[in-house]
Formats: C-alpha cells, sequence, structure tokens
C-alpha cells in the first residue's frame, strides 16, 4: 500500500489489538492502538489516521457510534468495523451509514488488508 498509511486500530480486547497490530505491521502499515472510542477521540494524532479499524461492541461507544460522531463532526474516517457478534441488520445498517466494510471474527489477514486497501483508496482515489 502507497505511503504506508497509518490505520488506527481501536478494540477494547488488548490480544485483538496486538494481533491486528502485528499483521498490518507485517504489511507494511503504520499502527496506532486504542482501547476505546473515547481514547481515541481524545487523541491529538487523529488527523494522520487514514483508516479506521474499529470493533463493533465496546463498552461506552460502540465502533458504529465511534464512526458516526466522526461523521457527524465532519471529519469521517473511512472505516472497518470488525465483530465477534454479525448479523445481517447490524451489517446493513452500518454500510449505509457509510462504512468501508463490515467483517466478522475470525476474519482472514487478506480480508482485513483488502477493506483497508479500499478504506484507503476511498480517501485517496488514485
Amino acid at each position: 500500500m502507497r505511503n504506508n498509511p497509518t490505520v488506527a486500530i481501536v478494540d477494547d480486547d488488548e490480544s485483538v489489538r496486538d494481533t491486528t497490530k502485528d499483521l498490518l505491521e507485517s504489511a507494511g502499515l503504520s499502527c496506532a492502538t486504542f482501547d476505546s472510542a473515547e481514547s481515541f477521540l481524545h487523541s491529538k494524532d487523529t488527523c494522520a489516521i487514514r483508516c479506521l479499524v474499529a470493533d463493533m461492541r465496546m463498552p461506552g461507544m460502540t465502533g458504529l457510534e465511534l464512526y458516526g460522531h466522526l461523521a457527524a463532526a465532519g471529519t469521517p474516517i473511512p472505516t472497518v468495523l470488525i465483530t465477534a457478534y454479525p448479523d445481517e441488520r447490524t451489517s446493513a445498517r452500518a454500510l449505509k451509514a457509510g462504512v468501508t466494510c463490515f467483517l466478522a471474527k475470525p476474519f482472514s489477514p487478506e480480508d482485513l488488508l483488502a477493506c483497508i486497501e479500499a478504506a484507503v483508496r476511498e480517501r485517496h482515489p488514485a
């Protein structure tokens, strides 16, 4: 992927954050990790983020609520939602809201990387 975009990983599960970070870094991506949507929103470096990978279900604000908050503030970030509890209605709602991808855990590394590539292209078309 071009220009080593920075991807934010927002997940309350430390093992998921670490595993996802390792995968993305092995693919040449820069990563920043956050244990909650709120910690991401309080970060000072969100303008450098080119893609957001967020868990759908977290204490406090969900991944979809985080995406909605960013969009409402006029600062949407292409987003990949991941969940251990997939259902068609939630997936359809997320995609209709503008989320790039909705992946069920466990997902393949290739599927996640393809979604991130699509999100980066969405933000910065060739």
